[in-house]
């Protein structure tokens, strides 16, 4: 497989001039500010008793419009005597929050570990997913990166990247979590989210994840990418013709590059250069826009899409005890 996107030279260097829109940080403000008005509280399931040495619970909070999304809190039992730092975690394109077996090693490391489910999707891969999307769309061919488009407030990540910023706010509620210590992660599309999270919340993330994050820089990645998702943009121009210029338009309120231009927080990055469903220089876009200089990036020269996969975890692990240090856990 070769390099799909240039040398590391060039990519490191690589910063495209994306168009912010006028009202960017207006329509953020206002789309949040509408879903905490229709917030309930979040609720969590009696403990799962098949982990004896975990705390493994269901969980039920207000997303967009108030909706229930559904999730996961895996967390250690000393979590019950201290409050504890969170690591939030999002789901690549079309997994669901599936089976809490499947993600143990953060808890394992002592952090509470907190799964969101990303609505309408789980039917791809994994264990299932467990969150309706109550909204429909205009046409749009399969997938989800087209539904809505025709409009900001009609897109479908509108509604998932505010589920995300809602879910920050309530794990920074639960007693047992350490509210100072809250990170985001997550792989390709759920590295996305991370970073959709990061600029939405500003200081109420402590540090931020993203492994080969997808949804960067639309224009160049749709123009460029050979294979899906980012295709399911070029299938839809290719029917909508005179549909380009605004489709763009919206997708630059949800561009990972612009919404990493509003994080703060210390943050790993992965890339891999030969991959060819995100590529390179859509994640050093993100990378190079980050809005703090305590940043860096694990770059997997021989990898594909698959990335760093448990090496980069090793390496996160590693980074986060840095800047979460044990010592400093307060009692509940």
């Amino acid at each position: 497989m070769p390099l799909t996107d240039g040398h590391l030279e060039h990519l490191r260097a690589y910063r495209p001039e994306i168009p912010v829109p006028d009202d960017f940080d207006a329509f953020w403000t206002d789309t949040l500010s509408g879903a905490r008005a229709l917030a309930a509280p979040p609720v969590l399931g009696p403990p799962d008793p098949s982990f004896p040495e975990l705390i493994v619970q269901d969980l039920t909070f207000s997303g967009f419009g108030g909706e229930p999304i559904k999730g996961w809190v895996v967390r250690p039992r000393s979590s019950e005597s201290a409050a504890t730092p969170a690591v939030v975690e999002f789901i690549g394109y079309n997994g669901g929050r599936g089976l809490p077996a499947e993600r143990l090693h953060w808890a394992a490391s002592g952090y509470v570990h907190v799964v969101m489910d990303t609505r309408g999707q789980g039917s791809g891969w994994g264990n299932g997913g467990h969150t309706p999307d109550p909204h429909g769309s205009g046409p749009a061919p399969e997938g989800y990166m087209t539904r809505g488009i025709d409009a900001p407030e009609n897109y479908y990540y509108r509604r998932v990247f505010t589920d995300a910023a809602r879910l920050i706010e309530d794990v920074a509620a639960l007693p047992f979590v350490d509210a100072r210590r809250i990170a985001v992660a997550g792989a390709s599309q759920g590295g996305g989210i991370a970073l959709a999270a990061a600029g939405l919340c500003g200081d109420r993330i402590a540090a931020v994840m993203p492994d080969v994050p997808f949804l960067c820089d639309f224009r160049h990645s749709a123009e460029s990418t050979p294979a899906a998702p980012f295709t399911e943009i070029v299938r839809y121009l290719a029917v909508h013709r005179s549909a380009v210029e605004s489709v763009f338009r919206t997708l630059s309120y949800f561009d990972g590059a612009l919404m990493a231009s509003r994080a703060t927080a210390p943050a790993i990055f992965s890339v891999a250069l030969m991959d060819d469903i995100v590529l390179p220089s859509s994640v050093f876009a993100a990378f190079n826009s980050y809005g703090s200089i305590d940043r860096e990036i694990e770059v997997y020269a021989f990898n594909g899409h698959e990335g760093g996969q448990l090496h980069q975890w090793v390496r996160q692990r590693r980074w986060l005890a840095e800047r979460f240090p044990r010592e400093i856990a307060r009692p509940i």
